[in-house]
């Protein structure tokens, strides 16, 4: 698994990069921060590593890409599956273009 998504349950931005990731078959890990009893450790420390208070925070190949609005942006811009192909987090990359 190449993609991690750190985010809550209830967060509707959230909800719309999984919604996207699952529509285009990425296979990735949702750590749901609300869910687990070390939530605020971890947001604190993805805080710390990223910068980024915020979820969704979006890892692809190991690498922070950011929230929602910068998955958004690259989905626009055609580099969003691309990148999901390269850290091999996607499958059949070529019919999703």
């Amino acid at each position: 698994m190449q993609s991690y998504l750190s985010c809550k349950t209830w967060c509707g931005y959230c909800k719309s990069v999984k919604k996207l990731f699952s529509e285009l078959n990425v296979s990735y890990k949702v750590i749901e921060l609300d869910e687990e009893s070390d939530g605020g450790e971890i947001q604190s420390t993805l805080k710390e590593w990223t910068g980024q208070s915020i979820v969704p925070n979006v890892f692809i190949g190991g690498k922070h890409i950011g929230g929602s609005d910068a998955i958004m942006e690259k989905h626009r811009a055609g580099k969003l599956v691309p990148l999901l192909a390269e850290a091999g987090a996607i499958a059949n990359a070529f019919a999703q273009l």
